[in-house]
């Protein structure tokens, strides 16, 4: 029973460092995190996935609880226009029970720069079994882009209160491959 979890584990392991290399015509991407952080948000993997209807982004983390004294949240930024730099939607909310979240329009990275509320479907769910969150967007919502590229950011106050930690996928503010629909 060892041996097949093992072998499950680094399965799937193999399997998220593969879809990473996948080309940028793929529909799907996955991209692994070290684990930097000292905090039950540090962000662990990334799942992009752009299917016909929707952008589904589901991010795994060391250990997400449900008390609002973590302080964790997060906020996914979606780049759907090559010709323009950076992001033009963030998704941003909380990663603890009785938080709330909202897919706005952005021009950037930095809070300021957060715009209006997008209308439109589009949900997140934590499952904090899982140490996962999963962000579903409609295409519709952001426009039906041909391809998508994500950054995400997460962050967690730690329980003295006295700081909060940010964990960026791989460099701060940097994207990762083009997932086509």
């Amino acid at each position: 029973m060892r041996t097949t979890i093992l072998g499950a584990a680094t399965l799937a392991l193999a399997s998220l460092t593969l879809t990473h290399l996948a080309p940028a015509t793929a529909d799907a991407i996955g991209v692994t995190d070290p684990r930097d952080l000292d905090h039950g948000v540090d962000l662990r993997s990334v799942v992009v996935a752009h299917n016909a209807d929707n952008v589904v982004v589901t991010t795994t983390h060391t250990n997400l609880r449900p008390s609002w004294r973590t302080g964790s949240g997060g906020a996914v930024f979606l780049d759907t226009d090559e010709t323009d730099p950076g992001p033009e939607y963030v998704f941003a909310g909380g990663y603890f029970d009785g938080t709330d979240y909202q897919l706005l329009h952005t021009e950037g990275f930095a809070t300021s720069s957060w715009g209006q509320p997008v209308e439109g479907s589009y949900r997140m769910r934590i499952g904090y079994d899982r140490d996962q969150v999963r962000m579903r967007i409609s295409r519709d919502a952001i426009g039906s882009p041909a391809q998508v590229r994500v950054a995400v950011r997460v962050a967690g106050t730690y329980p003295d209160g006295s700081s909060t930690a940010k964990d960026w996928l791989g460099e701060p503010r940097s994207l990762t491959e083009w997932v086509a629909q």
